[in-house]
């Protein structure tokens, strides 16, 4: 009889450790608690009640809250060069739920539930389609970040689920603002169900977005820009209660527009918008 097959201990080469960086990590938690809170002040929200628009608002900044935990968790992981496949796959569990789950259910009970009255369920459908499109868009994400070619692209393919749940926000933040003015308005309620399908659609497109990975505290801009960006959020902070219902669509609109107009423009003008540089992204 031939002796057993003894088997050799796992070393530290064959049992690999499972790498979870703190910060960037807390930062994706903060994401995910964010869209938690929002959920939770949706479904608490009690529409007979004199604080619903209050309620409301309140799990509105919540998701544009998370859209920042979301913008600053990979930006620290890739100026500390501790990017891992656990913070991606983190990552996207928690936009799943604060930009997905969270935008849809809102928009559905806030806006579409009123919009199509007596056929809810077709606002539950439309809500539906911006959710699992949302998922493909995350799994397609990460299926190419693991890639090896990925390293060389800056560039997201399709519109980014936090932008397009930003924008759902600031829609939806505007409708409030206009309805407790008290003003009708008609069919462009039914602007909302139609931006919900065309980002649905964007999401799962293959146009493509720029990151902005290379900006950092490492970048460098002229001083005129930095005077006007001085200004645009000084203006900001001032007249907040009378532009910001305007200027966060603007702004997330804008975004959803230059990947059109981008590929039309000339190297030197991506290159000033997006602060492009020559150089490779050490972070990466």
């Amino acid at each position: 009889m031939s002796e057993p097959i003894s088997q050799k201990p796992p070393t530290d080469d064959q049992d690999p450790k499972l790498k979870i960086y703190f910060l960037p990590n807390l930062l994706t938690a903060g994401n995910l608690f964010c869209g938690f809170v929002a959920l939770t002040k949706i479904v608490e929200a009690d529409p007979n009640s004199l604080e619903y628009f209050g309620q409301i608002k309140l799990a509105l900044a919540f998701i544009l809250l998370a859209c920042i935990f979301d913008l600053f968790d990979g930006r620290v992981a890739r100026m500390g060069g501790v990017e891992s496949p656990f913070g991606r796959e983190f990552d996207s569990l928690a936009d799943l739920v604060s930009f997905g789950v969270a935008p849809a259910f809102l928009v559905q009970r806030v806006v579409l539930a009123d919009v199509f009255g007596e056929y809810r369920q077709v606002s539950w459908f439309i809500a539906s389609i911006y959710l699992l499109c949302g998922a493909f868009r995350l799994a397609r994400f990460n299926c190419l970040a693991a890639m090896p070619s990925s390293s060389t692209n800056k560039d997201f393919l399709g519109f980014p689920i936090p932008s397009a749940a930003g924008l759902v926000a600031s829609l939806t933040l505007l409708i409030i603002h206009f309805n407790e003015k008290e003003k009708n308005l008609g069919h462009w309620n039914y602007l909302i169900a139609a931006v919900l399908v065309f980002l649905s659609a964007m999401m799962v497109s293959t146009v493509r977005y720029p990151s902005f990975k290379l900006l950092g505290l490492r970048s460098t801009t002229t001083f005129l820009k930095i005077i006007v960006g001085a200004l645009f959020v000084g203006c900001i902070l001032i007249l907040r209660e009378k532009i910001l219902y305007y200027v966060l669509p603007a702004f997330f609109t804008a975004y959803l527009i230059y990947g059109f107009v981008r590929p039309s423009l000339s190297r030197a003008w991506r290159r000033e918008i997006e602060e492009e540089d020559d150089e490779p992204d050490s972070a990466n």
